[in-house]
């Protein structure tokens, strides 16, 4: 699935060594790995133990699995983009954070996955029903994160949070119901991973726009910015596991294509081909019992003859760019804005 992506897929983002380049060049603005310390930090203060422990036991469990925590890096961020200290953030963070993983609970489940970064799944460890339990207090968990803050900014940040999370979910049941469709459009492929995965990045920087009392049009180019990155980070790990290097990208190459997975490669492929190479890339993709590695690099080569390997190159670059043209109109300093496309920049020059 998807989110058991970015949906962790987005937990391959980010590398450390963004920070080197951003730290301590624009005032005020922590480098990722200062607030991916701080945000630990009030992990680490928040995890109360609870009873009954065989609800909050697994909650802590995910939580503690790792990651890059881009997410609720993102809304620390934002904050402090609008000049106001992370610190006002951190609940929103947290609630991001929460929801994430509670979305990753589930997915797992569905997709009956037996790790999540290399550890056993909530399913796995404790069961079906504890995972779903578990899960669904995450998600009211971080509803209530957000009763820390007042009036009209508790009101924004809820109605943005609702209507990420609805959309969340929409994206993942087009996922599951383009497991059974062979007519699968290049456009509603494009939307369910707006849905999966860009939403939730747009809305992490909005919330931290928000919770600075930025602009209402402030906060829709901070989000759109995050939305079309994000569009442009899916569709970059699409290309990563078809061709991206064994030795960096940190799973298997190759994976969505093993798995049938109708990738935006696949749809490309398909409309670009020859009735025969179409024919081909069907049958590959029916296949139940075939050589794995061979299997990748038949497919492989239809991606490269079909013009399907350069066509996702260039979408990449078209949503790249499209997010780093919403920033020209934000309403904050030119080095703010250098280093949000720098972070952007970052993220899409990466090998795993």
């Amino acid at each position: 699935m998807f989110l058991a992506l970015f949906i962790s897929y987005f937990y391959y983002a980010c590398p450390l060594n963004i920070c080197s380049i951003l730290a301590q060049k624009i005032n005020k603005v922590h480098a990722i790995t200062d607030y991916q310390a701080h945000f630990l930090a009030y992990l680490d203060q928040k995890n109360i133990q609870k009873e009954p422990r065989n609800l909050y036991e697994p909650i802590e469990y995910i939580l503690q699995l790792g990651g890059k925590r881009l997410r609720p890096v993102l809304v620390l961020m934002a904050t402090e983009v609008f000049d106001v200290p992370y610190t006002k953030a951190l609940d929103a963070a947290l609630a991001v954070e929460v929801f994430h993983n509670f979305s990753l609970i589930h997915d797992d489940i569905m997709d009956e996955a037996p790790l999540r970064r290399g550890k056993e799944t909530v399913h796995k460890k404790w069961d079906i029903n504890t995972g779903i339990l578990s899960g669904d207090a995450m998600l009211i968990n971080a509803y209530q994160l957000f009763e820390n803050y007042d009036g009209s900014m508790y009101k924004s940040l809820t109605q943005l949070f609702t209507k990420t999370a609805i959309e969340v979910c929409e994206g993942q049941q087009y996922d599951v119901d383009f497991e059974e469709r062979d007519d699968v459009t290049i456009e509603e492929y494009l939307k369910m991973i707006e849905y999966k995965t860009a939403v939730l990045v747009g809305a992490a920087l909005q919330m931290g726009a928000i919770v600075a009392n930025a602009s209402t049009e402030d906060q829709h180019r901070i989000y759109d910015f995050g939305r079309l990155l994000g569009i442009a980070f899916q569709l970059q790990d699409d290309y990563l596991d078809a061709f991206g290097d064994p030795e960096t990208f940190g799973k298997q190459v190759g994976g969505d294509i093993i798995e049938n997975k109708k990738t935006f490669l696949y749809l490309k492929a398909l409309e670009q081909g020859t009735p025969d190479e179409r024919k081909q890339l069907e049958g590959l993709f029916s296949l139940e019992e075939v050589n794995a590695e061979e299997k990748v690099e038949m497919v492989k080569g239809l991606y490269e003859s079909t013009q399907s390997k350069t066509a996702t190159r260039a979408a990449i670059e078209k949503y790249t760019k499209l997010a780093f043209e919403t920033l020209s109109s934000l309403q904050v300093s030119k080095e703010k804005k250098e280093m949000l496309q720098q972070f952007g920049e970052m993220l899409m020059n990466r090998s795993v």
